[in-house]
């Protein structure tokens, strides 16, 4: 497994009152997309991202960070074999990802992903 990107997932209260911020304060203006319960954020200039989310619309907690792999499924067998906590289980999802939530032995959730 390798790691392609990291994202940022901030927790807002609304996606729409958090756009003024990231978008029109910090330049993030371009919407790469928004599934009304998450948006990324990305500045035209220098493609530097974010994503805001309100509460993940199919796992059971939101992720602090989305780590963006080149094997899913590779990444899911290691954390077992690790015996780290899935908290989310390997998930095809209907926007074109494959993904999966694991905590960290810290405590955060992290959503490792792989686009297809």
């Amino acid at each position: 497994m390798r790691v392609i990107s990291v994202v940022a997932d901030l927790a807002v209260a609304d996606i729409d009152a958090a756009r003024s911020f990231y978008a029109d304060y910090l330049g993030l203006s371009h919407e790469e997309f928004n599934l009304g319960w998450v948006a990324r954020f990305t500045s035209p200039e220098t493609g530097a991202h974010l994503q805001v989310v309100t509460r993940d619309a199919s796992a059971p907690e939101n992720p602090v960070v989305t780590i963006k792999v080149d094997d899913v499924e590779a990444a899911l067998a290691e954390a077992q074999r690790r015996g780290f906590e899935i908290v989310h289980p390997l998930t095809t999802e209907p926007w074109g990802i494959t993904r999966f939530f694991v905590r960290a032995p810290d405590g955060n959730v992290i959503n490792i992903a792989q686009h297809h």
